[in-house]
């Protein structure tokens, strides 16, 4: 499905791409960020444009350590059940408030994008291709928001998963903390053991 949007990066270099949902949140960002320089990992944050609003120094701090940022909409919007039309205004939300709050806009030559809970219409995507977007996917799910899902689980979903060039998604959020800040570090550890290296989709 969606042949067009990106769901690995195609590479034999051992590399993987971190990417983290839903922030900025307090806190756990920045925890975040802590942990991934330890690593001297860079990933890609998909913010949330209120929550951008409401914690602009933390959104700061992720651009001035030098990881990228992708749009996930101002309300964090299921595509499904909403209006082509509404939606493409609450991208366009966000994408302002991220413009207008970071200082470096050379990051956002090309725009990253990812749907909230992956639900988009196939005229949603094929609008924000024409306006530049990349609409970004995965190819690991941590799973790490699911209640159901325990901390070793959450790890076992990255480690037995992510192979070269793979697409892992974590959220710094409030409702994944508990996995995603057991689960990171972790896997950090075991993949910098085995010589991967982390980075931030750029196109």
């Amino acid at each position: 499905m969606f042949p067009n949007y990106i769901w690995n990066m195609p590479t034999t270099e051992k590399e993987l791409y971190l990417t983290f949902d839903d922030g900025p949140t307090p806190i756990i960002t920045e925890w975040t960020l802590d942990i991934l320089k330890q690593y001297d990992a860079k990933a890609t944050f998909f913010c949330i444009g209120s929550n951008i609003e409401k914690h602009p120094e933390i959104f700061k701090q992720i651009v001035n350590q030098g990881h990228t940022i992708g749009n996930h909409t101002h309300h964090h919007v299921k595509g499904w059940k909403s209006k082509t039309k509404n939606y493409l205004n609450d991208v366009a939300k966000a994408k302002s408030v991220i413009d207008s709050t970071s200082d470096s806009k050379s990051l956002f030559t090309t725009p990253l994008f990812r749907p909230p809970y992956g639900q988009i219409k196939v005229r949603q995507g094929k609008q924000l291709t024409e306006l530049g977007y990349k609409i970004i996917m995965w190819d690991v799910l941590s799973f790490d928001w699911d209640q159901n899902v325990s901390e070793a689980q959450c790890y076992s979903n990255v480690i037995s998963k992510s192979k070269e060039g793979s697409i892992i998604v974590f959220h710094d959020s409030i409702k994944a903390s508990k996995n995603m800040m057991y689960a990171l570090p972790k896997m950090l550890k075991h993949f910098n053991d085995k010589g991967y290296k982390f980075r931030a989709l750029k196109f």
